[in-house]
């Protein structure tokens, strides 16, 4: 009997210490290290994204439809068609949204509308990045450079 109860121990004691080898690999604690007041909350990231680089062309274009006759080297390009008439209904809608755009004609017969333009580089190239930013649905936004 003495033999028995000293296998039945030492079983006993085997089986625990296996058991306690598998806790250590998989996590004791009997909460979620949330539910822990030790545990520090990490504060959440935004992860950052590289901004998208700014698509450039060059193109011959005529200003079809401004309010001056001012024409400019650099002009923030946000929407291009086909029709006319479609470049017209975008342009509507840019207005209700804010915009003051014009309409281009490039050589190809494509109607570019146009929310700014400049004379200057940098002051292009800041303003795609400012619509982009402010209104990411033009993500898309990109740069005229007016060849003459």
């Amino acid at each position: 009997m003495f033999v028995m109860n000293k296998l039945f121990l030492l079983t006993i004691l085997t089986l625990s210490v296996i058991g306690c080898r598998g806790l250590k690999d998989s996590g004791s604690s009997s909460f979620s290290d949330s539910d822990s007041p030790y545990v520090k909350e990490e504060p959440k990231v935004k992860p950052t994204v590289a901004p998208k680089p700014i698509v450039i062309k060059e193109e011959k274009v005529k200003v079809i439809e401004s309010p001056d006759d001012v024409s400019y080297k650099y002009y923030v390009i946000i929407g291009s068609f086909k029709v006319l008439d479609n470049a017209r209904t975008y342009k509507n809608t840019l207005i209700s949204e804010g915009f003051t755009p014009v309409i281009l004609e490039n050589e190809n017969g494509l109607y570019r509308v146009s929310v700014s333009a400049y004379n200057v580089e940098m002051a292009a190239r800041n303003r795609v990045g400012d619509i982009r930013t402010d209104y990411p649905k033009y993500d898309d936004t990109w740069l005229l450079i007016r060849m003459r």
